[in-house]
């Protein structure tokens, strides 16, 4: 049977942003279970998950979608992260060698900011957040495992000069990618990108039991709310 654009726009929009969400989230997790499967490589397993849905952000920013498919998306992923830790449903994606909630963290983090930020009508720094955590955590610890070779450690948790650098630099192009986006190409704008970058990566340097996966998002976001509204109130 023909399908014609008619077809799709007969669907009630709502739905209509919530299947291109989600057959994103099922296509990375397609590739996660694909590689998994062919690999033993569960941090590369991980990373694809982290990074791939992240992203989502990006659609429910650009699509309009209400906060509460969201806030209820986080609640869902929340629990779903919680039983795999117990019954390992999403093998590799928590097997991390360490005891840690990362997982977990990272969705209650996306409920948070969406329902913030959403209520507020800024789902910019929503975004920010987010991908400062998807790409800069992701690919920091990455690079790090890889080329890593100055190490240092806080509380416990091992770190690299490396991982950290690309932690900062990350961060920095994502901030300023959406800020100058929103509020245009000034220099205060610029050094807003720089101070959130510089307090992200020291986020991210404390990341006992995941934690970071919390910190790193929701203290990104505030920071650069909180300092565009008081250069934006001058």
């Amino acid at each position: 049977m023909l399908i014609t654009f008619s077809d799709f726009t007969s669907i009630p929009l709502l739905w209509l942003q919530i299947a291109i969400a989600a057959i994103w989230v099922l296509l990375i997790l397609l590739i996660a279970w694909v590689v998994n499967r062919f690999t033993n490589e569960p941090e590369i397993v991980r990373k694809i998950v982290h990074i791939g849905t992240g992203n989502v952000i990006l659609l429910a920013w650009w699509l309009y979608i209400p906060a509460s498919v969201g806030i209820t998306a986080s609640i869902l992923a929340s629990a779903i992260t919680l039983l795999s830790y117990r019954f390992s449903i999403l093998p590799g994606i928590n097997s991390v060698g360490r005891q840690s909630l990362g997982t977990f963290f990272y969705s209650i983090s996306f409920g948070i900011l969406v329902a913030w930020f959403w209520y507020l009508q800024q789902p910019q720094y929503a975004a920010l957040g987010i991908l400062i955590m998807t790409w800069g955590d992701g690919l920091a610890a990455l690079i790090g495992q890889r080329f890593g070779k100055n190490k240092y450690k806080i509380f416990g948790s091992e770190k690299s000069w490396e991982g950290s650098l690309t932690m900062m630099l990350v961060s920095y192009v994502v901030s300023s990618l959406i800020l100058v986006g929103t509020q245009g190409n000034a220099w205060q704008t610029w050094a807003i990108s720089l101070m959130v970058a510089v307090i992200a990566t020291a986020l991210e340097a404390f990341s006992f039991l995941g934690i970071d996966n919390l910190t790193v998002p929701l203290g990104s976001a505030a920071l650069a709310y909180f300092l565009s509204q008081l250069v934006l109130s001058y």
